[in-house]
């Protein structure tokens, strides 16, 4: 699979949408904030101010943006229109897109939900349940802001009435807008990486959760938190997350991959072992299963460890990514094994280097 690549410079890509150019298709895609829609570079809608523009490398990071797909230049569609089917699904979601459509719903409308997600698969690449939870996630991290008022961000988010905005905030982050501002709340970001978009979720004690938008898990994960917690996650800015964008960019850029960020993971002691024994993995390097067993004092506790590594809700800063099968190929990793990879790449490389400058830093093996 072929590494994610960094976007062009941003006035380039302002340039090119503003052109029409022909040549930028497939490479960007343009958010605009006034409407909440994602459009290709050539869309003939009028052209947006440069202060309202948002980029994305993929139409899947655009919709994990808050933005929906226009209906003019049909960015999610450059070949050819998709099947009525597959039309008619989306535009049930920008009905509702706060909500969900089960099957029993799909049915009601005389659509048979095995056909309707092979379609959406087929055409997309993506499931019909990750595209309506993308713009569930999207739309109430894009539009609730610290100390922003309620009809404000409705009337920008796409939904039609504020009740419906209420309720798609409260199912993502367990409270409605204006009672989560009345306590002492974790604070959650939206985080762009070359790897897709991330959500980031700290308190005054530390980092809490990072984790990858499209993972199907993200969701449970911030209900678990509120519910040990006893408290809510609202969109809004705090130092750790503040420093974990600027370590992840140091990350991802190659400039340091090494974390000072303050954790506080919630789990049970167990599993709070065996993430800090996750942390004492050298960057560049991997570990097995067993290997991890035996540091927890019990060899026969593999499987064990790959539910703790499963649970683990800071990842790349908790590297779990780091820990393969004994025989050195690679196994399950909750944001897909292509990022597994990539990751576990990125991180060779870098030490590569760091041993063809002679830099003394790079930790010793185990």
């Amino acid at each position: 699979m072929k590494a994610p690549e960094l976007l062009p410079p941003s006035e380039t890509m302002y340039r090119a949408l503003v052109n029409s150019d022909a040549s930028f298709e497939g490479i960007f895609f343009v958010g605009v904030r006034t409407t909440g829609i994602f459009c290709r570079p050539t869309c003939t809608a009028r052209k947006p101010a440069r202060e309202n523009v948002d980029f994305f490398a993929t139409p899947s990071e655009a919709l994990h943006g808050g933005y929906r797909p226009c209906l003019r230049c049909h960015p999610m569609d450059p070949d050819k229109r998709p099947p009525k089917l597959i039309e008619r699904l989306r535009v049930e979601v920008e009905r509702s897109p706060g909500g969900r459509l089960t099957d029993k719903e799909l049915a009601a409308m005389a659509i048979d939900p095995s056909t309707a997600r092979r379609q959406f698969k087929r055409h997309y690449g993506m499931t019909f349940q990750a595209y309506h939870r993308a713009r569930r996630m999207g739309l109430a991290l894009r539009e609730v802001q610290k100390g922003g008022r309620v009809d404000e961000a409705r009337n920008g988010s796409g939904f039609e009435s504020e009740s419906g905005f209420r309720e798609a905030f409260t199912k993502i982050f367990g409270e409605p807008p204006t009672t989560a501002r009345t306590r002492a709340p974790m604070f959650a970001e939206r985080i762009d990486t070359p790897l897709g978009a991330m959500i980031a979720v700290a308190d005054d004690e530390g980092l809490r959760l990072l984790e990858f938008i499209d993972r199907r898990a993200t969701e449970r994960e911030l209900s678990i938190l509120r519910k040990r917690l006893r408290t809510n996650a609202v969109p809004g800015d705090h130092p750790h997350l503040t420093a974990t964008r600027q370590q992840l960019n140091d990350y991802f850029s190659g400039k340091s991959l090494e974390f000072s960020i303050p954790l506080a993971p919630v789990g049970s002691d167990f599993q709070k072992r065996a993430w800090e024994i996750l942390r004492s993995i050298p960057v560049g390097e991997t570990r097995s299963y067993s290997w991890m067993a035996k540091r927890l004092g019990d060899e026969n506790a593999r499987r064990a460890v790959g539910r703790a590594n499963g649970t683990n809700m800071i990842c790349i800063v908790i590297p779990c990514h780091r820990v393969i099968r004994a025989d050195g190929t690679l196994c399950g990793y909750g944001g897909g094994l292509w990022r597994k990879k990539w990751l576990l790449d990125h991180e060779q490389n870098y030490c590569k280097k760091k041993r063809a400058r002679g830099d003394s830093n790079t930790r010793p093996t185990d």
